[in-house]
């Protein structure tokens, strides 16, 4: 099993992490980096496709995306709640891999379940690297852990960034990767529902919004998060874009 992943992104439903942070997920991998995407729930209320279409989804996109690790929780779509059971469901995944960054939802987005995953990471963050809060697996106590930092990366909804990732480069593979989820993004012969992100439309958006993100560090595409640590901090001046 692998241990000590240098990155491991979070997400509300198989395709949030995707959609948001895949370009920079690739990047981190090109550079030498364990990267992971832990799925909270299976997706089971989308309007389009079924749980087993999209797990073959993820599995096709983990492979573009050179994944160390992929885990799905189970938890259920829409109605997952804060409490100490599923914090410590999440607690038991952040001891297992003991990421150094996590990636999490948006605080706030269109899909409820985004920013609720979003308290959700922030609180089990924290949680995790306390002593006397105890969590075993396969009968093994685990160790406290907390992640240096996490970050949580922007969705739907306009949020200025905090910081930009430069994913020029990566911004082709980033799209296979969201189009290995066939059944929610656009097909010509789809028969599915309509629904917000299953048109032409929408993939456009997504390349306006890398665009827009990349246009603010003056490179050609960009994926943009948010931090509540306040200040960032910044060994070489010359690193800065």
């Amino acid at each position: 099993m692998i241990r000590n992943i240098d990155i491991l992104a979070f997400g509300a439903h198989p395709d949030d992490v995707e959609l948001s942070c895949s370009g920079t997920l690739l990047k981190q991998k090109a550079l030498g980096n364990t990267i992971g995407i832990i799925d909270l729930t299976k997706g089971e209320l989308g309007s389009r496709g079924t749980p087993e279409k999209r797990a073959k989804e993820a599995r096709k996109s983990s492979e573009i995306l050179g994944l160390d690790v992929r885990e799905n929780l189970g938890l259920p779509d829409g109605f997952f709640e804060e409490n100490e059971e599923t914090l410590k469901l999440i607690i038991r995944v952040i001891r297992k891999y003991k990421p150094s960054i996590i990636l999490a939802n948006a605080p706030s987005d269109r899909h409820p379940d985004h920013g609720r995953a979003s308290q959700l990471m922030r609180r089990a963050c924290f949680l995790s690297g306390l002593v006397k809060i105890k969590t075993e697996i396969n009968g093994n106590e685990q160790e406290p852990h907390r992640p240096n930092n996490i970050y949580f990366y922007i969705q739907d909804r306009n949020i200025g960034p905090d910081f930009v990732v430069d994913i020029t480069g990566y911004f082709d593979k980033k799209m296979e990767c969201i189009l290995a989820f066939d059944s929610q993004f656009y097909s010509e012969n789809s028969e599915e529902p309509r629904t917000p992100i299953s048109g032409k439309e929408f993939l456009k958006f997504i390349e306006s919004r890398s665009r827009e993100f990349g246009r603010c560090i003056h490179t050609e595409f960009g994926e943009g998060f948010i931090t509540e640590k306040g200040c960032l901090g910044v060994n070489d001046l010359k690193h800065l874009i």
